[in-house]
């Protein structure tokens, strides 16, 4: 089958390749948007008559939305979709309009790995001007925990054990095969009260770590975000990134959710850029979002 129209809604990042595959499944000429729509009447003008829709995690699509867009037959997310909670399209809604809606997973995982241990052995050594500690330390022996133990975190853990750190993990569910390669399960307090890196990999709009939290895991530890949103209250936060010897890095999408006073802290590491957004990383969220729309049109 054939979409009648297929509309990018926002900068979905997709290749030039991916539009062009996308194109054989619409009737009308693709149309593609390369920024952010800043209001729903925006949305829905862009959605206008498209039977077929591919988002970015950047734009909220609401029951409010979906509902002015009848035409709608499919949706597809150039994201993560790890549950109907977190992701930024109203799943259940949609689907319980007969609206297909597909995301992706597993395309830029390496880059976030490489991004926390890059970061890491900067602050670690001094490389980029600020230090962990008076003298140079190495990954060796060194405690890390990881919240959140699903594709990245697990990559994250493989890519750490030849440096031989003491590696940690909490979720919500326990993986017994990694125990057997060295990497413990802890529960959340013992886990920040334990290690001295804690880096956080959630799904969006999940607050792990409050006042209670940030006391536990106490001071001389660094923390890493590279989820999107904030997992903590950022008052909490605050009064914790102002105690001696704690660092915090963040990468792009995380940093556009701190406040301008949370940045301002000398401690604070954000980078611009978002961790993961290589070339690699592209060519496969492209490929996935494409693959998804082809297997719902050979199936209707």
């Amino acid at each position: 089958m054939k979409f009648n129209k297929i509309v990018c809604v926002d900068q979905t990042k997709l290749n030039k390749q991916a539009i062009s595959e996308l194109q054989n499944y619409s009737r009308k000429e693709v149309e593609v948007y390369t920024d952010y729509p800043e209001t729903k009447e925006e949305i829905i003008q862009r959605i206008g008559d498209a039977e077929a829709v591919i988002v970015s995690w950047h734009t909220q699509l609401d029951e409010e939305i979906i509902e002015a867009c009848p035409e709608i037959k499919y949706i597809g997310m150039a994201c993560s979709l790890y549950d109907n909670e977190s992701a930024n399209v109203a799943v259940k809604f949609a689907r319980k309009n007969g609206i297909t809606v597909t995301g992706i997973k597993d395309y830029g995982d390496p880059g976030v790995a490489e991004f926390i241990i890059s970061e890491l052995i900067q602050l670690l050594n001094g490389y980029s001007g600020k230090q962990w500690k008076e003298l140079p330390q190495e990954l060796t022996s060194l405690k890390i925990g990881i919240i959140g133990f699903g594709v990245t975190g697990q990559l994250l853990a493989k890519c750490l054990l030849p440096f031989e750190a003491d590696l940690y993990y909490y979720s919500r569910s326990k993986k017994e095969d990694w125990s057997d390669r060295g990497v413990k399960y802890l529960e959340l307090a013992e886990l920040l009260k334990t290690c001295d890196v804690i880096s956080i990999h959630l799904p969006k709009n999940t607050e792990i770590l409050q006042a209670s939290e940030f006391e536990v895991m106490g001071n001389g530890k660094i923390l890493i975000n590279t989820s999107l949103g904030l997992p903590f209250d950022e008052k909490a936060f605050q009064d914790w990134i102002n105690n001696e010897g704690n660092f915090a890095i963040f990468d792009g999408d995380a940093r556009n959710e701190l406040s301008s006073k949370t940045l301002e802290y000398e401690n604070v590491i954000a980078h611009d850029n978002s961790a993961g957004w290589s070339a690699q990383t592209l060519e496969r969220l492209s490929s996935k979002v494409v693959e998804h729309l082809k297997e719902y049109c050979q199936k209707n």
